[in-house]
């Protein structure tokens, strides 16, 4: 039978994920061009893979079966490439990443100019995602290596396949408008009227995992301004609108004038490095992975603040990360 990679990652995809659409967005098509892949993947296995129910798609019994043999085929076209490049003894040709904004803004640079001194054979192309979107894009192949997020209150469900590897924990803080609230530590029990809060929505992780936290301290936070982007949040905080929650990292991505107050609870993150598992021991991924581990022993940009670092080891997958 003739088929590509492309057909059978689609297939895999879209028993992982459901949907053609959200097939389509993990692998960076668009969803007509996920239908004719999976078309074409039909015509040469010679059997129906899918169905319509409704206006979805779903896998037949055939389909489902046919899946889990791609997703081997993928592994041992995965465990080849590995080997190849082994062999060459070299790091060259290029390396797909993805990271979240701040790491964009802040680990990014560092670690390109790091791994152009050391890998000049070596190309990294990166694109910056939504950070909840980081996890899909490895499971799914469109990239190699992906700087994540991770919270201990509510940990991604992940693909087995991912190797997941503690960067850093940053612990948050409180920001509050200038000469709002009392200097020093403050509980979050402590942040109710009038002020209100700036928080990304309840359905991406980081917007779940501040409101788990004050659900603990025993506080239902009086939503004010539903907000994603961390540089509106600060600019809205500075503005005196309302409260958010802030890490060092964060800090970074814009001069602000607010109070930053340590929180009395333990409200962290975990930022991660991400890769398939029959990916992790490719040279040019190992060479990334590297000086991504070397840079949390560095302040990064320059400045000061809480560095980038301070622990080494494996998150494995399911793991709370606490």
């Amino acid at each position: 039978m003739d088929w590509t990679s492309v057909q059978l990652r689609s297939l895999v995809e879209l028993r992982r994920l459901g949907t053609v659409t959200a097939v389509a967005a993990a692998l960076g098509y668009t969803p007509g061009a996920i239908s004719q892949q999976l078309g074409s993947l039909e015509r040469a296995a010679g059997v129906p893979l899918l169905r319509r129910v409704g206006r979805r798609v779903e896998l037949t019994d055939a389909g489902l079966a046919f899946a889990g043999h791609a997703q081997q085929i993928l592994d041992i076209e995965a465990s080849a490439t590995a080997a190849l490049e082994r062999s060459a003894g070299r790091v060259a040709g290029e390396l797909q990443m993805a990271l979240f904004a701040t790491a964009a803004a802040e680990i990014l640079p560092v670690m390109l100019a790091r791994v152009a001194q050391r890998h000049p054979e070596l190309v990294v192309r990166s694109r910056e995602l939504v950070v909840d979107d980081v996890y899909d894009v490895v499971a799914s192949g469109t990239v190699d290596l992906a700087v994540g997020l991770e919270y201990p209150d509510v940990p991604i469900r992940r693909d087995p396949s991912l190797r997941v590897m503690l960067l850093h924990r940053e612990r948050f803080s409180l920001a509050a408008p200038t000469g709002t609230l009392p200097a020093g530590p403050i509980s979050l029990a402590a942040t109710g009227p009038p002020l209100g809060w700036i928080l990304p929505p309840e359905d991406t992780h980081y917007g779940l995992a501040i409101r788990t936290a004050c659900w603990r301290a025993g506080i239902e936070p009086a939503l004010r301004h539903s907000v994603v982007d961390t540089a509106v949040s600060l600019a809205l905080v500075e503005a005196g609108i309302g409260l958010s929650t802030v890490t060092d990292l964060m800090l970074r991505l814009r001069p602000s004038r607010f109070d930053v107050l340590p929180l009395v609870e333990t409200f962290e993150r975990h930022i991660v490095a991400v890769v398939r598992s029959s990916a992790e021991h490719r040279p040019n991924v190992a060479a990334v992975l590297q000086v991504l581990r070397e840079l949390q022993l560095e302040p990064l940009g320059g400045q000061g603040g809480q560095e980038f670092g301070g622990a080494d080891e494996p998150l494995q997958v399911g793991d709370s990360g606490s």
